[in-house]
């Protein structure tokens, strides 16, 4: 069953690992959690915040509407490959990456580190990409 749910995820065995530790603390944060929700992720990364520098950003103002497309870095200009695991093999296999631009991400959109839901429902959007 194990094996059926990573491959349907498409998470491999470390970020499993990742996803398995964000809901145990998605469940210490709300004991009424029971998923992450790919609609609640998309919801995120789409919604527009007064965040780094003032500005009104959403996570697309750096990574796009398709993420299946490279785009560039509204603040530093720098590119930044494809964010859709579908388009780019490499994107969310490592954990240690993951956590790093989930936190600096969280902190310039909304000026705060996301919550595990939160985190659990982008990566759940994400990986469908």
């Amino acid at each position: 069953m194990l094996g059926a749910m990573l491959q349907a995820q498409g998470f491999n065995p470390a970020m499993q690992e990742y996803i398995n530790t964000l809901k145990a603390q998605a469940k210490q944060e709300n004991p009424n959690f029971k998923d992450f929700s790919s609609s609640e992720g998309e919801k995120i990364f789409k919604l527009k915040n007064q965040g780094k520098n003032g500005e009104m950003i959403s996570c697309q103002s750096c990574h796009g509407v398709d993420l299946k497309q490279g785009h560039t870095n509204a603040f530093t200009g720098k590119a930044i490959p494809a964010l859709a695991p579908s388009a780019n093999p490499t994107r969310l296999t490592e954990v240690k990456e993951v956590k790093k631009w989930l936190k600096r991400n969280f902190k310039d959109v909304f000026l705060r580190e996301g919550s595990a839901q939160e985190k659990g429902d982008v990566l759940y959007y994400l990986i469908k990409q």
